[in-house]
């Protein structure tokens, strides 16, 4: 498949930011190539040391990229790092962790997140991971103000 800087490149194209967050190496690189192409766009690159002292960020971000960073932190202070960017607003995150950290399908799930697939080739292999607030949560027909309290129940019975 495609390598890790071809991916975010792809992701970031087709999100088209205005604002930009990056972290890890190669997601700084391609995220400041994409502002430096786009001058309305701005960037901001969290340092891998600091990124969870960063937050609250003093902006949303349309679109976060992430990587060599899940590796160096524990499966804990990673979900509080993933988490906090999704709670604070960031439409769109793409995060790539190597096979040699200790997260799992299961935890990236459990965020939320969809696997995109594995990227890179020999020594360099990762796999990708995408969160969408637009569609993470896709509309079910019982989801709606209808189906709430069962309000043809109401009066009938009491708990």
């Amino acid at each position: 498949m495609k390598t890790l800087q071809q991916a975010f490149a792809a992701i970031t194209d087709s999100c088209q930011p205005q604002t930009l967050l990056s972290c890890g190496q190669c997601a700084s690189a391609i995220a400041a190539r994409w502002a430096e192409h786009h001058p309305s766009s701005s960037h901001t690159e969290l340092a891998p040391a600091r990124a969870l002292s960063a937050f609250p960020l003093p902006q949303t971000h349309d679109l976060a990229l992430l990587s060599d960073i899940l590796e160096q932190l524990s499966v804990v202070d990673g979900s509080l790092l993933l988490g906090q960017l999704r709670n604070y607003g960031t439409h769109q995150i793409a995060v790539a962790v190597t096979e040699q950290a200790a997260w799992t399908f299961q935890d990236f799930i459990g965020l939320g997140f969809t696997r995109q697939g594995r990227i890179g080739d020999g020594d360099h292999v990762a796999q990708l991971y995408t969160y969408n607030i637009d569609s993470y949560n896709h509309r079910r027909s019982w989801n709606n103000p209808d189906h709430w309290a069962n309000p043809d129940r109401w009066g009938k019975a009491w708990w």
